[in-house]
């Protein structure tokens, strides 16, 4: 039976971080950066002076307390029943003179979370995306940047199926991760999934901060006829804010969890965005396995990269890596980069520009014959 399996980073369906639209990657940074400080101090068990000052300053920085649709902060602190003797602080004043006073005494004083803030996406951003996925039609495509189950599902039924008329998935999953800030990974499959799992990412006790934007490694068993396959899911840590170290520690556990895989099965997928160069440290542990890059087949004749430009091995962040016996069925490996608008890459016609494609990702796919 041939199947066509595929991996997309879709970069959000309907709402993205407001931070990832930002052009300016100093400004991206320093919003994440914030972020990243103030989910550290509010999750401490006690809040000192210091502390309180500190989300304070970052709550007024960035607007944390404010609820406006029409101008959503790039950062929010979303609490239960903020008041007098609740939540974790007040406001005073409006607009531009905002001030803000912490009120908890610590983390288990208030009930809530920060998050960050959300733009809704072009509508044509959303269709080119479900373009894209038209156009690949894979049998099983791991989806990489969702917000969550109930956003995957309306773009199966929404998008795919209603304003593009294609049939929709009959298997749509996705497990919420520990990411805060809501890029999940899910599965599309027209094929039964049996199982998920998800493996958590707490690779260096000795680092707590590295557990922050750590990723989870979802495990996704399918019936096919026959021979079960496990797809597993990864999105390492990004460029942003780099981390080599962190996204080394992450690949060494994704092999961990391929290895145990199979020992159930021979066909085990390694796939999604793993944000390095075939070169890079964390590919080589990867590489060290066994599996194979379908990139690397014979029956490949695309562009070197997955990312932007899609020019070289440098931007290339997405894989399929294919156990040995897959490997061995690998009938054709294609890259849809349609959806991206990049110079020297021909986009469909309704991609005119960065601000209406589908993503900066390429979409991967293989066919095998399992």
């Amino acid at each position: 039976m041939s199947i066509r399996i595929a991996t997309f980073n879709m970069e959000n369906v309907f709402r993205r971080p407001t931070a990832f639209r930002l052009e300016d990657p100093a400004k991206r940074k320093e919003i994440l950066d914030d972020f990243a400080a103030l989910v550290a101090r509010l999750d401490l068990p006690v809040y000192q002076d210091a502390d309180k000052k500190e989300i304070a300053r970052l709550v007024e920085k960035h607007r944390a307390y404010d609820v406006d649709p029409k101008n959503p902060p790039p950062i929010y602190v979303n609490q239960s029943r903020p008041g007098k003797d609740s939540g974790l602080f007040r406001t005073k004043g409006s607009g531009k003179n905002t001030t803000v006073e912490v009120t908890a005494k610590g983390r288990a004083a208030w009930a809530g979370w920060a998050e960050l803030g959300r733009d809704d996406l072009d509508l044509d951003v959303v269709r080119n995306t479900g373009r894209v996925v038209s156009e690949v039609d894979a049998d099983i495509l791991l989806t990489v940047e969702v917000e969550d189950r109930l956003t995957l599902e309306r773009f199966n039924t929404q998008v795919l199926a209603g304003a593009l008329g294609r049939r929709p998935y009959p298997y749509c999953l996705l497990v919420d991760g520990n990411d805060s800030r809501g890029i999940d990974i899910g599965i599309l499959s027209r094929h039964p999934i049996t199982s998920i799992r998800t493996h958590l990412f707490d690779t260096n006790p000795e680092r707590p901060d590295q557990r922050l934007f750590s990723r989870d490694c979802p495990e996704f068993e399918i019936q096919l006829n026959g021979t079960p396959l496990v797809l597993l899911g990864n999105h390492l840590k990004s460029k942003s804010h780099d981390d080599p170290e962190l996204r080394l520690a992450q690949a060494r556990r994704v092999a961990e969890i391929y290895r145990t895989a199979l020992e159930r099965t021979p066909h085990v997928v390694v796939a999604g965005d793993l944000n390095d160069h075939p070169e890079s440290d964390a590919a080589a542990v990867l590489a060290g396995t066994g599996l194979r890059d379908v990139m690397t087949h014979r029956s490949y004749g695309g562009l070197p990269g997955t990312f932007g430009e899609c020019k070289s091995e440098q931007n290339k962040l997405d894989y399929l890596l294919l156990s040995p016996d897959v490997w061995q069925e690998v009938q054709q490996v294609g890259l849809e980069t349609r959806g991206i608008f990049a110079d020297d890459i021909k986009s469909f016609d309704t991609v005119t520009s960065k601000g209406n494609a589908a993503s900066d990702h390429a979409a991967l796919h293989v066919d095998v014959d399992l």
